[in-house]
């Protein structure tokens, strides 16, 4: 059975190698040592600062075990020079339901923070985006009702 690559841009395949060496060299050892200290504080079953210090690595250790699966099955995406077609890695000025001007990134899977602008190709936005050229005018249906994003330029 054959694992499904992950697409990233290399942006965000820079960002999670740099979170990646920030949560191995920094928070695993500040982790350890947390544990540690609080392992000397004498009985375990009712040691609330080891119960917590257990807890924080166990979030530590599942980042970095998500983040290595990620790099081990990333394929960077890179832009083609078309910028006639939204692709991975675009960033696109839009009309939004006619009213108000903005422009977003359509970035890998891991990659989105909506709060950011850079929205998941594989949300229900970035595919109907995928593949469509300025001029276009994109009708989605969202979780909150009806989008319609009239695409002005690709960058």
């Amino acid at each position: 059975m054959t694992t499904a690559k992950i697409e990233i841009t290399q942006m965000g395949l820079e960002k999670l190698k740099a979170e990646l060496h920030r949560l191995e060299t920094i928070e695993r050892p500040l982790m350890l040592e947390k544990l540690h200290r609080a392992r000397s504080m004498g009985d375990l079953s009712e040691n609330s600062a080891y119960t917590s210090a257990r807890e924080e690595q166990g979030v530590v250790e599942g980042r970095i075990l998500e983040i290595q699966y990620i790099l081990k099955n990333a394929k960077v995406v890179t832009k083609t020079m078309k910028n006639d077609v939204i692709q991975l890695g675009a960033k696109i000025k839009v009309h939004i339901n006619g009213k108000e001007e903005d422009t977003i990134e359509i970035v890998g899977e891991f990659e989105s923070d909506p709060m950011n602008k850079k929205l998941s190709a594989t949300s229900p936005i970035g595919k109907a985006l995928l593949g469509k050229k300025p001029g276009d005018t994109v009708e989605i249906i969202i979780p909150s009702g009806k989008i319609i994003y009239k695409i002005l330029a690709i960058t």
